[in-house]
């Protein structure tokens, strides 16, 4: 199993929940205490990761929004790695994906300068074209394969012909199905993005690759059940041999932090918020 894997499975077992927190820093949403500085900006992260830390088996920092703060952005990005404790994952959801020299780039740019356990990277230019992602010994990739935008099926719904080790099935499925071979031969470094907004697709998805992790957004504010992430395969159970939690994880962004834009008591209320998607996203007993 890999380093991130055995990271995971421990930071899951220690909150008893599949809960990713979502970082999400656009100034409008923020309380107005919060948004008229990058001061303030740092004091809201800072509160949402002490009051979401209890719940949390993992957090995910959405890197669009540190980058639409320029450089101040940044730094603040920075930041989210020193306040997130080493035993808890963070994954940087950055959407990464190139060719050669440059992956190679932005791995150290993700990996190296922004200390990301995980990150997420595009395979439409072929899941080879990621190996300098896969090759971190150290590190994670979740590969976008059923994403939970409204336009994801003009693409990753569309069918792919049957070839001589693969049937005919949609291209997610098929994303799925390559990563879960190339998977063998990385060790376990592999895992999918599938939203929560489409419960068929996320089943068969499931179906292709049924051992891979899978980080599920689009549950919440999006539209997405938790019933339908958690209820499948028993996910939610913690199996008495590997990862607990089959590494599985949930994210939920502003479900969370918009609790505390009208309330005075912010820590408190996005405590509140954390604790109770920590419940609904508990583990079984194994």
């Amino acid at each position: 199993m890999s380093r991130y894997l055995d990271l995971l499975g421990a930071s899951t077992a220690r909150a008893g929940s599949l809960l990713c927190v979502g970082i999400d820093p656009v100034p409008s949403a923020l309380p107005v205490t919060f948004r008229e500085s990058h001061a303030g900006i740092e004091r809201w992260i800072d509160t949402l990761i002490a009051a979401a830390m209890p719940h949390a088996a993992a957090f995910k920092m959405n890197l669009a929004y540190f980058e639409a703060l320029g450089s101040e952005g940044m730094r603040l990005a920075e930041h989210v790695r020193r306040q997130i404790p080493a035993e808890i994952p963070l994954i940087v959801d950055a959407k990464r994906g190139d060719i050669g020299a440059t992956v190679v780039a932005q791995g150290v740019a993700l990996f190296d300068v922004l200390g990301a356990d995980a990150v997420t990277a595009n395979p439409y230019l072929g899941i080879g074209a990621l190996a300098p992602f896969l090759d971190r010994t150290d590190r994670f990739t979740y590969l976008l394969c059923r994403t939970s935008n409204p336009e994801s099926a003009e693409l990753q719904s569309l069918r792919v012909g049957a070839s001589d080790t693969d049937p005919e099935e949609t291209l997610a499925e098929r994303v799925a199905r390559l990563a879960g071979r190339r998977a063998e031969g990385v060790a376990g470094r592999i895992g999918l993005v599938v939203g929560a907004t489409d419960a068929a697709a996320l089943r068969q998805v499931r179906a292709a690759a049924s051992g891979l992790p899978l980080l599920v957004p689009g549950v919440g504010a999006q539209g997405g059940e938790a019933n339908a992430v958690t209820a499948d395969g028993g996910a939610t159970t913690a199996p008495g041999s590997g990862v607990v939690g089959r590494g599985l994880l949930v994210n939920v962004g502003r479900g969370i932090s918009d609790a505390g834009v009208a309330d005075e008591r912010v820590e408190e209320a996005l405590g509140a918020a954390a604790a109770e998607w920590g419940r609904r996203l508990a583990i079984l007993a194994p």
